[in-house]
């Protein structure tokens, strides 16, 4: 059996194009050997560990497992750090993420938006996320507690629908010549930008998704469409992330997300969800360095295109994807 050392988080997270094969191997041979769900998983597709010699040979655990198991590798019996769960419609379940160690998060999270970004102590960060702050255990509302906890800027702060007090922490924003980022489920941007049309020059708005239930559904390019009009501004940025990841990708302009350092994006074959490719169009494969304590190597549920450079888009969503991969197995 090859070595399965525990490996060392702060190597991990330093991941980069010239070694991020070499850890996600590292990964994915601890992850075999000390989660039980996922070694589980790759038996009952008969991986043989020996075989395993690119990344796209690696087996991608379907991201459904998240909502019937506890995925965690290594020690289950202590209590998780922080648990994320996802949202849900009526009748469906909740994805639950379990984090045993915050740090790791934190760290992975605050790497990455350094990367595209710089400093989150640059930016007043404003959060519209209604329907998130409702509910708890929300990554997307503990991402931007995070943000603006290391920012340290007495301006940052959630919103929910307080409007008028939105708008004037962006005018005050600007007034002081302090970048600003706006971050927003989509559809309350909308609702924001519909109700206060003004110049966001020194602003950078970012959307996260998010109309399931409460709008029309729109394309991306609809949305940022409508609220570069509003605010004047050239270009709307995106966020991608989810429940069940720790990494995150970012778009500045068109809805092209790169992913940070520690996320990598495959491409999977719609009707044979074994093939996976770097490139071309298909349902979204994840690898997440920053799972190192879960599991780093996730298939989504998402529908999208990966360039030859590894940029990528999402187009939507698998039809019935709840129902993916629960026949392959029974753990």
């Amino acid at each position: 059996m090859p070595d399965t050392t525990t490996p060392n988080p702060e190597s991990v997270l330093l991941a980069n194009t010239s070694n991020f094969e070499e850890t996600a191997f590292e990964v994915f041979r601890y992850q075999y050997e000390h989660n039980t769900l996922y070694r589980a998983y790759c038996e009952a597709l008969k991986t043989d560990v020996r075989t395993v010699i690119q990344l796209t040979d690696i087996p991608f655990l379907p991201i459904s497992f998240f909502k019937t198991h506890d995925v965690i590798t290594g020690s289950t019996s202590n209590k998780p750090a922080l648990v994320f769960e996802s949202s849900k419609t009526t009748g469906d379940t909740a994805s639950r993420h379990l984090i045993t160690d915050a740090s790791v998060y934190e760290k992975s999270l605050l790497s990455g938006f350094n990367e595209f970004y710089g400093p989150p102590e640059d930016y007043v960060i404003l959060a519209l996320l209604p329907s998130y702050l409702e509910r708890q255990n929300a990554s997307l509302v503990y991402m931007a507690k995070t943000l603006m906890e290391k920012g340290g800027h007495p301006e940052s702060g959630f919103y929910i629908n307080e409007w008028d007090q939105l708008r004037a922490a962006l005018a005050k924003a600007t007034q002081n010549n302090r970048k600003a980022l706006l971050l927003g489920v989509t559809f309350a941007l909308l609702d924001f930008a519909a109700a206060c049309p003004m110049p966001l020059h020194n602003a950078i708005v970012m959307e996260t998704g998010g109309m399931k239930g409460r709008k029309e559904e729109m394309t991306r390019t609809a949305v940022h469409d409508i609220l570069k009009k509003q605010w004047h501004l050239d270009a709307i940025h995106a966020e991608y992330g989810m429940t069940e990841l720790l990494s995150q990708a970012y778009a500045r302009a068109n809805g092209i997300f790169s992913a940070t350092h520690t996320m990598r994006v495959y491409v999977r074959d719609i009707n044979d969800p074994l093939s996976v490719a770097t490139n071309g169009t298909g349902a979204l494969n994840i690898i997440d360095l920053a799972n190192m304590n879960s599991c780093s190597f996730i298939a989504t549920e998402d529908i999208g295109t990966i360039a030859p450079d590894g940029t990528f888009e999402v187009l939507g969503r698998l039809d019935h994807s709840a129902l993916r991969g629960c026949s392959l197995m029974a753990v």
